[in-house]
């Protein structure tokens, strides 16, 4: 079966140049990507992602429509 997750995620650039993204797949689970780019980095967090799920499986999600204020 196939499923989208959303998850929120951060990423940013560590002091040796290597960009790292980080997402929590549940209060327990972190995933993390790393790369040489911005890009290569969620790349690589979406794969990691996809590996965690096949093993741990996906978690529960709620989904909330909501009203955001335009900035």
């Amino acid at each position: 079966m196939r499923r989208q997750l959303h998850l929120p995620y951060i990423v940013g650039e560590d002091e040796d140049g290597t960009w790292i993204a980080e997402a929590a797949l549940t209060p327990d689970i972190f995933v993390s990507g790393e790369g040489d780019t911005r890009e290569s980095s969620l790349e690589d967090l979406r794969v990691q992602i996809a590996r965690v799920v096949a093993e741990s499986g996906a978690p529960e999600q709620l989904t909330v429509d909501v009203d955001v204020p335009e900035n």
